[in-house]
């Protein structure tokens, strides 16, 4: 329509879709309130313009709030749109991408505005796990489009002008700017998964895009693989993981997720041979109660898409700050929890798993098909000299230090998990990529039996 051609909420789905394809759906829509002079002010599509296109040829669904029409803000017919929309998505199993520019519930409609906000709610509550949604927030997504916003899947923000708030920063007691709204603050709070700018935003979106499914059913995120399935990692046991990451995937592509939110545990997603894998790699050996809900999250994300899970696991020991003792406890039970449910294949690659720390992090005992362990690994309940410092406490320095070494080879190596079958095999860690690829092929058409029971509690 000719109300949206100079608009920036059409230039962004023009941007993000394929040339062409987008296809406006009720354009004509307007609000039905009267009341406080509405219908006075001119309302074009309700100021949210709606419709569908595709991404390097896959179908999305896609609405992308207009600042310059009544702020953007959500009113009665705003959100109707958008549900019918998430209707739309949900027959034919596409995901859901939302540009927002909101300036809040339009006053004028009140209870009616309230009501939409609450309906999409539900929508995007039903559409959880059937579709992929993912949110970007250009302008101001308060109140009820922050929590909009982090019901999605994934949250890109811009980073200057981006701000995502429940109270308004100037009304939050104690707060000084609006720096608790930024991308930055939101980045570290979970909530976004990417900040930059415009350009960046579209750019990410199509590549996330690319490596998903359409829903929940789909398993065409395959492509050709035009990388070598043999070749080899080298190095890789030493590597910081986004890099060791990266040398495993298909032409090194990461897609990274949350990134900004926990310093010690990546998730993102790869291709292995063509196919989506969702990763978890340890970026540090001491695990923290952020890295462990981040993981937890990512994973029950793939399950739900049917996404294979690599596992990099290199972890020897718990966070013992007071900070992390107060939220370990329960961010490990999510951590186990989402593993020990999970029906999709599970490839795991340990270059250390040192006690409950190391245990919770993909384990054969929590359900991984296969185990790798890089001949060099260390296994077991604890430190092998600590362990010996309390079996051995009596003894003299050298009698611990001696014991230390039978212990670490006879309970903390490789060797002794394998013999154990808690590790399926003692891998050379340049030959990672292809017996991961060939893991996977294995478990391609994996089947689990489950108890029949309505949902877990975790």
């Amino acid at each position: 329509m000719d109300n949206h051609e100079a608009s920036s909420a059409m230039t962004r789905i023009r941007a993000l879709v394929d040339e062409s394809s987008f296809v406006e759906v009720g354009a004509l829509v307007e609000a039905r309130a009267t009341d406080f002079n509405m219908a006075e002010k001119k309302a074009p599509s309700d100021g949210v313009i709606t419709g569908y296109g595709t991404i390097n040829g896959n179908l999305v669904f896609v609405y992308a709030q207009n600042a310059a029409v009544l702020g953007g803000s959500l009113g009665e017919m705003h959100a109707r749109k958008i549900a019918s929309l998430y209707d739309m998505a949900m027959k034919m199993e596409a995901p859901v991408l939302a540009l927002c520019d909101c300036s809040g519930l339009r006053l004028e409609e009140a209870g009616d505005a309230l009501f939409g906000m609450g309906l999409l709610y539900r929508k995007q509550t039903r559409a959880n796990g059937v579709v992929p949604q993912i949110t970007a927030v250009f302008g101001t997504a308060g109140g009820g489009m922050a929590v909009l916003s982090a019901l999605s899947d994934f949250v890109f923000m811009e980073k200057e002008k981006g701000r995502l708030f429940i109270s308004a920063p100037d009304a939050v007691l104690g707060n000084k700017d609006d720096k608790i709204a930024m991308a930055e603050s939101q980045e570290k709070n979970g909530i976004v998964d990417f900040s930059g700018t415009e350009d960046e935003i579209i750019a990410e979106m199509k590549k996330l895009v690319s490596m998903l499914p359409s829903s929940y059913g789909d398993s065409a995120s395959m492509d050709e693989c035009t990388d070598d399935l043999n070749r080899s990692v080298i190095g890789i046991e030493g590597m910081e993981a986004v890099e060791a990451v990266r040398q495993i995937a298909d032409n090194g592509i990461l897609v990274e997720t949350k990134r900004g939110y926990s310093t010690d545990v990546l998730t993102g997603f790869i291709k292995l041979d063509g196919q989506t894998v969702g990763v978890v790699a340890n970026r540090e050996q001491i695990f923290k109660w952020k890295g462990a809900e981040q993981a937890a999250r990512h994973i029950n994300f793939c399950d739900a898409f049917d996404i294979p899970i690599l596992s990099l696991v290199d972890v020897k020991a718990y966070c013992n700050c007071e900070c992390n003792e107060k939220h370990m406890a329960a961010a490990s039970a999510k951590l186990a929890y989402a593993y020990s449910n999970a029906s999709v294949p599970m490839v795991t690659v340990i270059r250390n798993a040192v006690g409950t720390a190391g245990m919770t992090f993909a384990s054969k005992a929590l359900g991984a098909d296969i185990v790798y362990a890089y001949p060099n690994a260390q296994l077991g309940v604890m430190d092998a000299r600590k362990a010996c410092e309390i079996l051995f406490a009596d003894e003299t320095d050298n009698v611990q230090a001696e014991k230390a070494k039978e212990y670490a080879e006879k309970q903390n190596s490789a060797i002794s998990a394998a013999k154990r079958g808690y590790v399926d095999d003692i891998i050379a860690p340049q030959e990672t990529r292809q017996r991961v690829i060939a893991a996977l092929e294995m478990l391609y058409t994996k089947s689990v039996y489950r108890p029949d029971k309505k949902h877990g509690t975790i």
